[in-house]
């Protein structure tokens, strides 16, 4: 089955609405993706602030730096890791989201990766 990448979207110095009712919404709203079988993973992140970028210089040498990859005005937020049957029930599930978070959310289906591509595990002796 596909999966999908819920992200939230937080404007540039974000700060919560309403913290109390939107965090018992989107734990309502995860209780329903449970009970639907659909939800994988979900989290939140830490403000774009606090993220190290890390980056191979042309010389092969790796950088690492204070704050995010992007500069840009919407961070990721958190995420929802979801198995639905198509983007269309993907999206039906971003829309609660949407409601739940009080913010933009953007929905993208991960690639299937080709069977050829997958590595073998490693097998322990």
């Amino acid at each position: 089955m596909p999966q999908f990448l819920v992200a939230i979207q937080h404007p540039e110095n974000y700060e919560l609405p309403d913290a109390e009712a939107m965090i018992r919404d989107i734990r309502a709203l995860n209780r329903e993706m449970i009970a639907a079988g659909v939800r994988d993973f979900a989290g939140g992140l830490q403000p774009a602030g606090k993220a190290k970028s890390v980056r191979q210089q042309a010389g092969g040498e790796v950088v690492v730096s204070d704050g995010p990859y992007l500069e840009t005005k919407e961070h990721v937020g958190g995420l929802w890791l979801l198995k639905c049957a198509d983007m269309d029930e993907a999206v039906e599930w971003a829309r609660k989201a949407a409601v739940a978070c009080r913010v933009p959310v953007e929905v993208r289906e991960f690639l299937e990766i080709p069977k050829e591509w997958k590595a073998e595990p490693e097998r322990s002796n």
